[in-house]
């Protein structure tokens, strides 16, 4: 079968073997991948300390074919599933210790990786899966870390307090989580205000809700004439991003970091008298969980959340597809609908 590796910082598409499942898995013959920006950062070296080889892609959607000995509890052969719940955390987690008990598997010590959705099959931790309804399509493969990861990042502003009606900034709307999280925001109830660059993307980000869509160079002054915005999502992978956010705040607010910036942007730095004088809550939210997932298909299945699709392609188009993807050429998402050249 065909699959994308990465060898020393080099994309290459390969001929490998078909995987066999282990204990508990499910091998799923993929029918469509989304391009995620954290594997144009792993493609690119972005970020210190992670390896420059290993398989590409962590979301995916497609048919289990195969099931390995203890997978049946939780999937048949023929289900359609999505795959993924995001690259770090979605490929095990014990569902014992107590972050996994207290509803954040993501950081357990045994959490597992997704990584390998640019191959016509692979195989997952089968409690992983999601099974889909018909009336979603393949064209939705990146809600499995994209869409994931821009709802559970919604999900947490009621967890902190900040409730619908509330007025909320979204920093890099047009893209590819944030173009989910507008949606589901205003799905929510919450005002919003979008926040990205070019008057084409801010139109994009009327088109999906937002109750307002300013330039970033405008942002912090439009929310400062608002009093300030009760929370602040950042999905910018911009050091820039994250202190435009923290300047949009009003005093008390909540600000969701999402993005993930390349090591070479440094650090964000805080000014403790804005602390003292601001009194923020600042929070990370990475990825989701796996009954996070299933509410979301229920949205996509209701028709309040879709994947705008700009760029579609096969295997060999991925290194294209990142160099566009790098150089912001389009909204929304890249789909690998051909996953067999």
């Amino acid at each position: 079968m065909k699959a994308i590796q990465l060898e020393e910082g080099s994309l290459h598409v390969r001929d490998v073997d078909v995987p066999e499942p282990l204990p508990d898995q499910a091998r799923v013959h993929l029918s469509a991948a989304g391009v995620c920006h954290s594997d144009l950062h792993l493609a690119r070296g972005d970020w210190a300390g992670l390896p420059n080889s290993m398989p590409l892609g962590h979301e995916g959607i497609g048919v289990v074919e195969a099931l390995g000995p203890g997978a049946e509890r939780y999937v048949s052969v023929g289900d359609r599933v999505i795959l993924g719940l995001g690259g770090a955390g979605g490929g095990y987690w014990c569902g014992a210790c107590e972050y996994c008990l207290g509803g954040k598997p993501r950081l357990c010590a045994q959490a597992g990786t997704v990584m390998g959705t640019f191959a016509e099959q692979m195989c997952i931790w089968a409690p992983a899966l999601v099974k889909l309804p018909d009336s979603i399509g393949d064209e939705e493969a990146p809600l499995a870390c994209g869409g994931l990861t821009a709802y559970s990042s919604i999900r947490k502003l009621l967890k902190n307090g900040v409730f619908p009606g509330r007025t909320i900034g979204i920093i890099g709307a047009a893209g590819g989580l944030g173009h989910y999280s507008v949606q589901i925001a205003h799905a929510f109830g919450y005002r919003v205000v979008g926040v990205d660059v070019g008057e084409e993307r801010l139109e994009f980000v009327r088109s999906l809700g937002a109750d307002h869509a300013v330039s970033a160079d405008e942002a912090a002054a439009y929310a400062l004439g608002l009093g300030g915005v009760d929370a602040v999502l950042v999905y910018a992978a911009r050091i820039a991003g994250f202190e435009l956010g923290l300047s949009m705040l009003k005093r008390g607010g909540l600000f969701v970091g999402v993005g993930i910036p390349p090591s070479g942007d440094g650090n964000l730095q805080v000014n403790p008298w804005m602390m003292f004088l601001t009194d923020p809550t600042i929070i990370f939210s990475a990825v989701g969980t796996v009954q996070e997932m299933r509410e979301l298909v229920e949205l996509a299945a209701a028709g309040k959340v879709k994947t705008h699709v700009s760029r579609v392609g096969s295997l060999s188009d991925v290194p294209d597809i990142f160099n566009e993807l790098e150089a912001g050429k389009y909204t929304g998402r890249a789909v690998i609908n051909d996953l067999t050249r």
